[in-house]
This record gives C-alpha cells, structure tokens and sequence, in this order.
C-alpha cells in the first residue's frame, strides 16, 4: 500500500522516466561500479530480504539476487511508473511502485541500499523515519549519494552546456531535492541520526566511469538537462543544440572512451 506526498518528483520522474528507460543500457554501464559495490555489501553476510530505494529500471535489485543466488527475495521501489513498467520482472526480483517517503510496507528488510535513489526527498527525515520502520532491527543500511557539484564535473558540464536552451529554468535549490542534497555530510549525518538510524558512517568513493564514446551523444540526449533542452527545442535546431553541447565534454573523452569521475557518498548505518 503506498500514497505519494512527493508530487513535483512523481511527476517529474515519470516524465524522464522515458529517457532513462530509453538509455538503460547505457545508464547501467556508466553506472556499474557502484552496482558491483553494493552487491558486495549485499554478500558481507546472511540475508533474508533487501530493499534496493529509487530502483529506476532494477539494474542494482537484479545485481543483488544474481550475487545472493536462491533464497533470498530482493525487491525494488521506485517512485516512476515509467522505470518500474521497465524494469523486468523475473524470479525471486520483485519491483513495486511507491513512494519510499510515505509507502506501507507489508515486509521488512534486513538490509536497505539505494544507488543515487534517496536525494529526491520533500521530507529526507520521514522518510528515513519510514525506511526505518520497514528494517528488521540489526538489519543495515547502504546508500551511494553524490557529493558535491563542484566534484562532479560532469554532472555541472551538462548543467552548463545546456543552460543557454533552458533560459527559464530557475536555479536548483541546495537544499532541496536534487542529486547534490545530501553533499554536506554532517547535515546528512544529522538527518539520519535524527530519524532514529545508528551507527551512521560516511566514507567518500570516488570512481570513474566509462563508456564508449559513440554512446556519449545517445547519454546527453536521454538524460538531464540536455535532454529537456532537446524536448523543448524545435526539431529543426535539436543537431545544433547537440553540436554546441557536444563540444563542452571533450575533456572527458579518451581516445573512444568517456572517463566520468564521481565523487560519492558511502553512507552506512544499522536499524537497532
């Protein structure tokens, strides 16, 4: 059972939730390290039950049960009809489509994970009040977030590039939902511990993320900024527009590969 209080992001993951579907292949590759780091989370011992948070079209829940093998039931919540209507359903992988701020969860979890699933938030404390609640005490926790904007210079190439086609888009708030809303780490610290989360560590991981560079194109159009300049652009200029915002990530590409370094969170904690 589930009722949705995050409205402005339901809706708005719905809408890109086409473009990530669209680019899965490509998203899943791009992102695969954190993938391998959390399955490796998932074997440090005996699981029951996981919950992977903002699934988006499964990667991280599927990688998890393949790890785990028989038994254990993994599931994934996402708050997009678009990604959960993508995301295969096969064998002991379950995916549900709820809001992790506010869904009833009819289980508990022995461990918890999300891969940049969790900086969407309206209310970040409830709703790791209410991840809590859904954790079998000793169960853990394992989130990847995003630091800081300004250490993850793609993410803000992108920005940047497609800021002269979005010229009414107001500025993100820090605060507020977004991929950099927990970057500082002693606020996010205190959020967690305030929502009743013990023994909360948070380690940075930085990695670097490749993929071939004929797919870099394919990436910018489907994803982020980019890709709502190209929807909001007449047919006619979408070449132009992907020309100039091309050009603005040479520095990341390497022969026929795009190196991205990311600059993440570890955060981890315990349910007593």
């Amino acid at each position: 059972m589930t009722s949705e209080v995050n409205s402005e992001q339901a809706e708005w993951w719905n809408a890109a939730g086409e473009g990530w579907a669209n680019a899965q292949q490509v998203v899943d590759l791009v992102l695969r390290p954190f993938e391998e780091l959390l399955a490796q989370k998932a074997l440090e011992r005996p699981r029951d039950r996981v919950l992977d948070v903002g699934c988006g079209t499964g990667a991280v829940t599927r990688a998890i049960a393949d790890a785990l093998g028989d038994g254990p039931e993994c599931v994934g919540l996402d708050i997009s009809r678009t990604m959960i209507a993508g995301a295969a359903q096969r064998g002991k992988v379950r995916f549900v489509l709820g809001d992790a701020q506010v869904h009833t969860f009819d289980e508990t979890f022995d461990l918890v994970v999300s891969r940049f699933g969790v900086m969407f938030f309206d209310d970040p404390a409830a709703a790791f009040r209410n991840l809590l609640r859904a954790t079998t005490p000793g169960g853990e926790l394992c989130f990847i977030t995003w630091r800081s904007a300004e250490e993850n210079t793609f993410m803000t190439t992108a920005q940047r590039a497609s800021a002269p086609f979005l010229a009414d888009t107001p500025p993100p708030d820090p605060s507020g939902p977004g991929p950099f809303s927990l970057a500082d780490a002693d606020r996010t610290r205190e959020l967690f511990e305030q929502s009743g989360w013990s023994g909360i560590v948070i380690e940075p991981v930085d990695r670097v993320c490749t993929m071939p560079e004929e797919l870099l194109v394919p990436y910018l159009s489907n994803l982020g900024p980019i890709s709502r300049a190209l929807k909001a652009a007449q047919e006619a200029d979408r070449p132009r527009i992907i020309s100039e915002v091309r050009g603005a990530f040479d520095e990341f590409v390497h022969g026929d590969e795009v190196r991205i370094p990311a600059a993440c969170w570890q955060i981890t904690g315990q349910a007593l």
